[in-house]
């Protein structure tokens, strides 16, 4: 089995539709392999994807390359995917399986409060991040954990776009249908997926990003911010 860094934190007909889509994701990486697959949520609400066939160790690979995996043990040094799950004046927590505190001076984003860097990037709960496991975090002395070069260059990249308006609890299709359904499909150029149920609208350049979230808000159920240029 593996277990995405992607969850389903949404309830009722939104639970099937996510798990749908996860189903429509999960054929798209593997369905050509010979392999039989099962998705499912775990316990703390990542999705799973339980795998059985001669190419399951390439399946496997494939999934992990595509959403991240959370796994049973870290080594310091190395990378993970953690999701979103809260931020404070002292730094991010992220969930890769465990809590994952990154602190204020580790996530190497310029200035401000990590609330104004939340904001300033247009960050979402339970979107997935990149982060480098610094070890044991003790009265050792031991590295903190931070988030990952990788991670800083992609969030810097949005800031130098044409803006975004960043969307969790929805899947891609339904924030599709929802910019369509507000008139404002030829204001964007798609829809970028960062984890199964969070986001990214990319706004053409004469698209004003407050603006399109005004528009969709209505409509979704979620938590939305915009990254402005």
């Amino acid at each position: 089995m593996v277990v995405l860094a992607t969850k389903v934190y949404v309830q009722g007909d939104a639970r099937e539709r996510a798990l749908d889509a996860l189903r429509s994701l999960v054929d798209n990486a593997v369905g050509d392999l010979d392999v039989e697959y099962t998705v499912g949520v775990r316990h703390d609400e990542f999705a799973t994807v339980t795998l059985d066939g001669d190419d399951e160790v390439v399946a496997r690979n494939l999934l992990r390359e595509a959403y991240g995996e959370i796994t049973p043990e870290f080594e310091s040094g190395e990378t993970y995917v953690g999701t979103l799950e809260g931020w404070d004046e002292e730094g991010f927590v992220l969930d890769a399986g465990e809590r994952i505190r990154i602190p204020a001076d580790e996530l190497g984003l310029g200035q401000g409060t990590p609330i104004q860097i939340v904001e300033r990037f247009g960050l979402v709960q339970h979107m997935p991040l990149r982060f480098v496991y610094g070890g044991e975090t003790d009265e050792s002395g031991a590295d903190a954990h931070r988030l990952a070069d990788a991670e800083r260059d992609r969030l810097y990249e949005w800031t130098r776009g044409s803006g975004r308006v960043n969307v969790n609890s929805a899947t891609r299709g339904e924030v599709r249908a929802t910019v369509n359904r507000a008139g404002h499909a030829r204001d964007i150029v798609t829809v970028e997926r960062l984890g199964l149920l969070e986001q990214s609208v990319v706004c053409k350049d004469e698209t004003d990003p407050p603006g399109l979230l005004s528009a969709i808000g209505d409509y979704l159920p979620a938590e939305i911010r915009c990254v402005i240029p």
